[in-house]
């Protein structure tokens, strides 16, 4: 039986929400292209007819899910400036919600160790896509005294990633909560960094 072009960009669809599932769960090495297909519901043939190799499926895959969270991450904030905009960007990140919540979390806390081992072509797809979120966050800050915009948006990317890592891989212990309202509080204004819920808006997914 022969499909149509928007039967073979359904099942590529599939297959990418199955390998953004299971990295989110077990991690690059935890999710073999048996297991992305079975979840899939496809068999492991296929897979083939859609990405050369699992690391072309782990660039689609992640680059596919940073460039949907950029805009989630930023989507109603668009007007806002400095503080303000910084502010509503770090609570809706770092919050308990987002934490303690499996299937809609960042995948970046459980692929972050992986992609340090990971190859040129992925790591240079991070890059990327980094870069690409800096700049949307440099544009809504300004330059200060002993550090740029720029360096701005770069340290609020390494805080919020690096303290939602450490704050899941502590999620049973009390440390937990004291690390996400740590990095609050070194991003933000005081006084701003006691809410822990996440900033009103989109449906809060992280």
């Amino acid at each position: 039986m022969r499909y149509g072009p928007e039967h073979k960009q359904s099942t590529h669809t599939r297959i990418l929400a199955a390998a953004e599932s299971l990295f989110r769960k077990h991690g690059f090495e935890g999710a073999s292209v048996e297991r992305v297909m079975r979840t899939a519901g496809l068999t492991v043939g296929g897979f083939y007819a859609h990405f050369a190799t699992k690391e072309a499926l782990v660039v689609e895959s992640l680059r596919a899910f940073l460039q949907q969270r950029r805009a989630r991450w930023g989507a109603g904030l668009e007007e806002l400036r400095g503080q303000e905009w910084l502010g509503h960007f770090v609570r809706r990140y770092l919050n308990q919600q987002l934490r303690d919540d499996p299937t809609t979390a960042c995948i970046m806390p459980s692929v972050l160790s992986d992609l340090t081992r990971a190859s040129p072509e992925v790591q240079a797809m991070l890059a990327e896509e980094l870069d690409a979120l800096a700049r949307d966050a440099q544009a809504h800050l300004e330059d200060e005294p002993g550090r740029t915009a720029r360096q701005k948006a770069l340290a609020t990317i390494v805080v919020c990633f690096g303290a939602m890592t450490l704050a899941r891989a502590t999620a049973s212990q009390p440390l937990s909560d004291e690390l996400l309202a740590a990095a609050r509080a070194l991003l933000l204004n005081p006084g701003e960094a006691q809410p822990t819920s996440p900033a009103p808006g989109p449906k809060q997914r992280a």
